[in-house]
Formats: C-alpha cells, structure tokens, sequence
C-alpha cells in the first residue's frame, strides 16, 4: 500500500498572525521563519496523527481488494472517495462504479468495502483510490486541540532557533505536545 498526497490544502490551520500572537510577537521581521516553522508544525501534527487538518486530495494505491474486501484508508477525516480505478492484467485502467463499493467514513481510519471484487488485476500497484480528506477549507474548521499542539511546537520550535535553523526541525518535541494529542492518535489493538 502506497499512499500520498495530490492535491494541497489551500490554506493553513494556523496563520502567522495567529503564531505571532501566541509568541508575543509585534514586528514582522521574522515571518519568513515563523511560516516555515508553522508548515513543519503542520506536518509534523499530521504525521503523528494521520490526520489531514485542511481539505486536501490523497491518493492510495494496493496491490489487490484484500479478502475481507474491506480497506482501510490511512489519512482522515475522509468526506468522499473521489474515484476507485482498476488495472486489469494488460495495464488497461477502469473507473469503478461507486455502486461497486461503499465508504464507512464514521470509522476512524475510514473504510472502503468492494461490494464486488474488480476482477483479475496487475501484479502490482492494481486499484488507486482517490479521497479527499480534511475538517474543511480553512483554520477555524480545524479543531482547536489540534490547532493549540501547531502552535506549542512553532513556540517551542521558535525559542530554539539560534541553535537550530528551521530547516532542522524538529529538534525535539515538548512533553505536552502529546498530551494534546492523545485523543487523535490513532491506536492499535495488540
């Protein structure tokens, strides 16, 4: 399973000016900094997360529909799977008819379940799944624990700064970093 993003957010869960106001900051001499901290802050939530906070187009490859014919889709909140394309043995793609397969967008991560297999399909990399994910268009969408851990990294990041540029964040993550998102992280039964 393979997945990434195709299309960007178009905006940001928090603003420079959001940041700036959370580190106390009046000039705009560091903005620059402040937005690169913010993008990997962003990235960084995302990532322990597996949360998408802006709309935002993903695409998931496999091999094969599993037998459970259950699939679970890595990156939420899901709002809609955008289209499912099926590689036959010869390379000849499909579109599938989303009467085929069903999406359960309640469950966290979500689940696509192929009411019918799609036949026989290439060796390797056979079904793409486009989604789109994310709490909406902007940051007053995204929820605000979620929004509060950006800005306790772009702070803590930010008071590290001379001895570390932004280019070699994170240099470490502050212990309540976690605590805020305990509720987002996804778990795993043992």
């Amino acid at each position: 399973m393979t997945l990434f993003r195709t299309v960007a957010p178009g905006a940001m869960a928090v603003s420079v000016a959001e940041a700036k106001a959370n580190l106390r900051i009046a000039h705009g001499s560091e903005d620059e900094l402040i937005g690169s901290l913010i993008a990997a802050a962003t990235e960084e939530v995302e990532r322990t997360t597996s949360l998408a906070l802006i709309d935002q187009d993903w695409r998931m490859t496999l091999d094969d529909v599993p037998r459970s014919s259950m699939v679970r889709l890595k990156r939420g909140p899901v709002k809609e799977v955008l289209s499912v394309t099926a590689y036959g043995a010869d390379g000849e793609a499909r579109v599938l008819d989303p009467e085929t397969y069903l999406l359960d967008s309640a469950s966290a991560p979500a689940r696509l379940h192929f009411r019918q297999p799609p036949g026989r399909l290439r060796t390797m990399n056979g079904i793409e799944v486009d989604f789109r994910t994310g709490f909406g268009e902007a940051g007053a969408d995204v929820p605000d624990l979620l929004k509060r851990a950006i800005l306790m990294l772009v702070a803590h990041w930010y008071e590290f700064r001379a001895s570390f540029g932004a280019a070699s964040q994170p240099v470490s993550i502050p212990d309540d970093y976690t605590r805020l998102l305990a509720t987002y992280i996804p778990r795993r039964l043992a």
